[in-house]
């Protein structure tokens, strides 16, 4: 569709990678002060010891260290009393280590004063009290229709706590405190993981953005009681253009909208999230990423944590679970194309090497956003995954990769350099270490769906075809048609996945239970992948 220009030149625009459209869009709107968010300029808020102690970054600091650099306004504070200001748009992540390491944010509507956590171990007792960072956002004011936005995410770290542990936690400030009986409801609970392996569920999807679907996903999620959740990119869409372009229509304000929604699961579900080309912000800093540095605490222990925010690993319980940009690697939306120089492939290829080889990990799962195998009318495959990180996938055994993009379910069949190695039909069991890698397009979450060139196949309404004419994407942006016979189960509507994880003694079969949840609960796929437990 036709994008809005607001006041710039399109021709000027078109072409440009993420850092020139950042200093493009600072040079043309200087005077509406387009800035970043603050998350370089200071660390999260630590703590240390069961549930961590003063922090070492508060309010004051962080805007002080941020004006200093030129990259924040300065919010205004006690303009309004912080009892009138309720916290809201909670969202949980792990950090490196699940069993100890947990990430708190939220979102208030105006600044407050002394943002903080309480956490405890009983609801009425949230004894330990830590200091949150403040990350103010702005957002100029893009066109006459979208006004300038200031947002304020907060985000505290809790370091040091019990394995397999469930803490009760609320937000507060100056003038709203969670320990007091008139904001007693808003108190939240998190569960460490467990210090031994044990069976448990975790959900993905990606694609999700603000709708009645995307809510609906969210409740039936909830139902499985998964212990996290991977969200595969193309986290809200306030950006709903997604190429990454300068003059991408965007309303900072869906993020709001967004984090309000998601809520009653990222509250007590940790919300891991990987970056889409939806994802890229030109407006906030010249990787495009300065926003969700502003709105989410990750594991940062990728190879660049401020380049590329949403590369990371952590472990729970016997599976390793690896997060990646592929708009590094793209393509067909090649405006972040390159921008680790290398580094990411190098860091996956040495992550994945190691974590083939430890012990107690059985399994290593892989999310991102653009498609290694889809046959969709709208994105199909991406080339720049296929040639740089399908080879390393297949060299240290992955056993599951997830994606988004394409905005169906699909799942191939097990893939060895491209071709099918082995069928998986519905309900089939695929041994990763002999047969291959499954791959599957979770893009359902929410968004308008996308369309097949051939029909659905899914459980209950089985049409196995042998072939599908598709296509993949091909550097410079050029569609390259080809016939595969990967596509085993197509369905166009809404949905998610559930995996349940089966540990198993050593030598034995462990197994992962993978199954496609449709928004109605249906189920419309399942298959196993199994691999002897180390």
């Amino acid at each position: 569709m036709d994008t809005p220009r607001m006041g710039i030149d399109d021709r000027l625009a078109e072409g440009m990678s993420m850092a020139e459209q950042h200093e493009y869009l600072r040079a043309k709107l200087s005077r509406r002060r387009v800035i970043r968010g603050g998350a370089a300029a200071a660390g999260v808020a630590a703590g240390a010891g069961l549930l961590g102690s003063s922090a070492y970054t508060a309010y004051a600091d962080t805007t002080t260290a941020a004006q200093a650099s030129g990259h924040l306004r300065k919010p205004a504070t006690g303009e309004v009393d912080g009892k009138h200001v309720a916290p809201f748009g909670r969202h949980l992540a792990f950090g490196a280590d699940p069993k100890t390491q947990f990430r708190i944010s939220w979102q208030v509507p105006l600044a407050v004063k002394k943002p903080f956590v309480r956490v405890g171990l009983k609801p009425w007792d949230l004894g330990k009290k830590i200091e949150a960072e403040v990350r103010p956002l702005h957002t100029a004011a893009l066109t006459s229709a979208l006004p300038a936005v200031d947002q304020y995410y907060l985000h505290a770290a809790l370091d040091g706590l019990r394995p397999g542990t469930t803490y009760y936690y609320g937000a507060g400030h100056e003038g709203f405190d969670p320990a007091t009986a008139s904001a007693f409801a808003t108190i939240g609970t998190f569960t460490t993981a467990p210090a031994h392996q044990e069976r448990f569920v975790f959900t993905a999807f990606g694609d999700q953005g603000v709708s009645y679907h995307a809510l609906g996903n969210d409740s039936v999620i909830l139902a499985q009681n998964p212990s996290f959740h991977l969200h595969a990119g193309d986290i809200c869409y306030a950006d709903s253009s997604g190429s990454g372009q300068s003059t991408d229509v965007y309303d900072a304000r869906v993020w709001d909208q967004f984090l309000a929604q998601t809520e009653t699961v990222a509250s007590r579900v940790p919300w891991m999230v990987a970056v889409g080309n939806h994802d890229m912000e030109a407006w906030y800093s010249p990787n495009g990423y300065g926003g969700q540095d502003a709105r989410w605490t990750l594991p940062g222990n990728g190879p660049d944590a401020e380049k590329l925010p949403g590369v990371y690993s952590f472990t729970y319980g016997n599976v390793a679970v690896v997060a990646l940009d592929a708009n590094d690697v793209s393509y067909e939306i090649p405006a972040n194309y390159g921008i680790s120089g290398g580094k990411q492939t190098a860091w996956l290829d040495k992550k994945l090497g190691e974590l083939r080889k430890k012990s107690g990990i059985d399994f290593i799962v892989v999310f991102f956003h653009h498609c290694s195998y889809s046959t969709t009318n709208s994105h199909a495959s991406e080339g720049g995954v296929q040639e740089t990180w399908v080879p390393l996938f297949e060299k240290h055994g992955v056993d599951l990769v997830i994606n988004g993009h394409n905005h169906v379910y699909e799942r191939t069949d097990a893939i060895k350099a491209g071709a099918v190695s082995k069928q998986a039909p519905i309900g089939t069991t695929v041994n990763s270490e002999r047969d291959g890698i499954v791959y599957v397009t979770a893009g359902a979450a929410g968004r308008s769906l996308y369309s097949f060139p051939v029909p659905d196949s899914y459980e209950g309404h089985v049409a196995d075809l042998d072939s599908v004419d598709t296509y993949h994407w091909t550097k410079g942006g050029v569609k390259a048609t080809e016939t595969v016979e990967w596509s085993r189960v197509r369905y166009t509507g809404y949905s998610f996945l559930a995996v349940e994880v089966e540990p198993a003694p050593k030598g034995h079969t462990a197994k992962l239970t993978v199954s496609a949840i449709a928004e109605s609960g249906e189920r419309i796929d399942h298959f196993t992948v199994a691999r002897k437990a180390k």
